[in-house]
């Protein structure tokens, strides 16, 4: 997406707050029009003093020059406050389409992404916005308004003063911008990529540091961090440094616009083409206009990194997913599902062939087979995480395609191989399976998972907060409460990827006998490699090579 169409898109953005936009534009014209104005107004009572004619007496000149100065304070603060209002309620409302979107990307596309550069995505960039949408628009606008204003006012005094002052303006805040901008080039995009890839590897370094302090990788880690942090400092100096050089150079601008001005004001002066008042007044105008249009001076590099912070986020939110949500289809209840010839494959590496069983209504069919042979490819395709591609799945006898998606999940209950903790109380962990869960219905769904003695052995019991990743908790305890989820779930059709691997056998015995207490009232498909746990199966399939036997 090129740089216009990602301006053009974020503006579009701004649609539900266009009535605050006008009042930020509205409150800033007239802050910078007071602002601008009150050298004037000293200007003109400087000509009263001396004499001169003036318009207006000097009681009234001094009441305005005072108002100005209390009104330039007043709507100053009210354009801020209403600039910043916009932008983070923009945020606010951006973040949710970002999480929106990453909920329908999820898992098919987002499996093996960066998750650091995902974070950097949803923090940083979208931050990075706010400069936009607080400082760009409006501040555009602004100028616009304030500056045309300015010029007609100069020009009153003499036409040429007016186009002098038109041509200051656009060399400062257009001319000077643009310049700037195609000096910098890529930076910006190469700055936020950059910035994500550091994410990234920072946050492998930290949940990798176990490993890396019991191998000595430590030396090696810190120079590959060390390499990507030199080369986004390099970047950011680059950018720091053109950013002072813009700065210099605007006020380079500015200087010989206010001594073009002197020279043209004592020329038509000289000439009798104007009075001392049209010497001093437009001299003074021009010299205390600049404040719009440095702001926009400033936009050459700031503005880089805002687009490509911008790209980055409209990119994740108009990502297709691999699959789309289905609704508007009539519910179901589930009476068992039936796969037909399926095959599947990631990119070229085929995953899936041939694949075919019929699940009937409350069995409990095992399969078995190595890691890496299938068997968690096939239980994502009867989440439907992917589309099928090569074969029919159907559930209920009807076509997995054709089913609500929210109906579907609702009749499914999934465990995978690594269970997802938050940073919460494990009760809450749980209650993740069922939202509206009582504490009855939670601790019942803890025994079956055989975790609740673990439980109450703990100071706070089922209020104990568990640490991100559930890093306070064994890969059995976590495993444990994700089989609590699936159990409180109470869908109909279970699919369960290595339920026990992470388990002692008298642990495993116990949730067994819970699965095979359920299999009365539920349809379980058990994946494991482990044959103890395919003894509470009703029917037993091998995987090997993507082919069920």
């Amino acid at each position: 997406m090129n740089k216009a169409k990602v301006l053009l898109r974020m503006i579009k953005l701004v649609k539900p707050l266009t009535g605050c936009m006008i009042l930020a534009v509205l409150f800033g014209t007239i802050g910078f029009l007071t602002a601008q104005f009150i050298p004037v107004l000293g200007g003109m009572i400087i000509l009263n003093g001396t004499g001169e004619e003036t318009a207006l007496s000097l009681k009234m000149l001094i009441v305005l020059l005072l108002s100005f100065a209390l009104l330039r304070a007043i709507f100053r603060f009210a354009e801020q406050r209403m600039n910043h209002y916009i932008a983070f309620t923009l945020l606010a409302i951006i973040r949710d389409k970002v999480f929106k979107a990453l909920r329908k990307l999820c898992p098919a596309k987002l499996e093996g992404r960066d998750k650091g550069d995902l974070i950097s995505l949803i923090t940083s960039d979208v931050e990075l916005l706010e400069v936009f949408y607080a400082h760009t628009i409006s501040p555009i606008c602004i100028a616009v308004i304030t500056e045309t204003i300015m010029c007609i006012f100069i020009g009153s005094y003499h036409p040429v003063l007016g186009l002098v002052a038109l041509a200051s303006y656009l060399l400062v805040g257009l001319v000077l911008p643009l310049v700037i901008s195609k000096r910098s080039g890529t930076t910006g995009d190469d700055l936020r990529k950059q910035s994500g890839e550091l994410s990234a590897h920072m946050l492998e370094s930290i949940r990798g540091i176990d490993d890396t302090l019991q191998y000595s990788y430590g030396k090696k880690r810190l120079k590959e961090i060390g390499e990507k942090t030199t080369a986004l400092s390099a970047k950011q100096a680059f950018l720091s440094k053109l950013t002072g050089t813009n700065m210099a150079i605007a006020n380079l601008m500015i200087l010989i616009s206010d001594i073009v001005m002197l020279f043209v004001c004592i020329l038509l002066y000289q000439n009798g083409q104007i009075g001392f008042d049209g010497f001093l007044i437009p001299l003074i105008a021009l010299m205390s206009s600049f404040g719009p249009v440095i702001a926009l001076s400033a936009l050459g590099t700031t503005l880089q990194s805002t687009i490509a912070s911008g790209s980055r986020v409209l990119a994740i939110i108009d990502e297709k997913p691999e699959t789309e949500d289905i609704t508007g289809k009539d519910e179901i209840a589930f009476s068992g599902a039936d796969v037909k010839n399926l095959g599947f494959a990631y990119g070229n590496e085929e995953v899936l062939s041939g694949v075919s069983v019929t699940v009937p209504e409350k069995k409990i069919i095992g399969i078995v087979g190595k890691s890496g042979c299938g068997k968690s490819t096939l239980l994502k395709l009867l989440m439907r995480f992917w589309n099928v591609k090569q074969g029919q799945i159907t559930v209920s006898k009807r076509n997995i395609d054709d089913i609500n998606t929210d109906n579907l999940r609702d009749i499914e209950s999934y465990m995978t191989q690594e269970t997802q903790l938050f940073k919460d109380t494990i009760a809450n962990n749980v209650r993740i399976g069922k939202l509206d869960a009582t504490d009855e219905e939670v601790i019942d769904a803890c025994k079956k998972a055989s975790i609740h003695d673990f439980i109450m052995t703990l100071p706070k019991g089922y209020e104990t907060e568990v640490g991100e990743l559930g890093s306070t908790l064994s890969g059995g305890e976590r495993q444990r409460i994700g089989l609590a989820r699936a159990f409180l779930h109470d869908a109909p059709f279970m699919l369960l990827d290595e339920p026990t691997s992470n388990l002692d056998s008298l642990n495993e015995a116990v949730i067994l006998r819970s699965l095979d207490k359920e299999k009365g009232e539920k349809t379980i498909i058990l994946v494991s490699h482990r044959q103890s746990t395919m003894r509470i199966a009703d029917e037993i399939r091998s995987m090997d090579g993507g082919r069920l036997s």
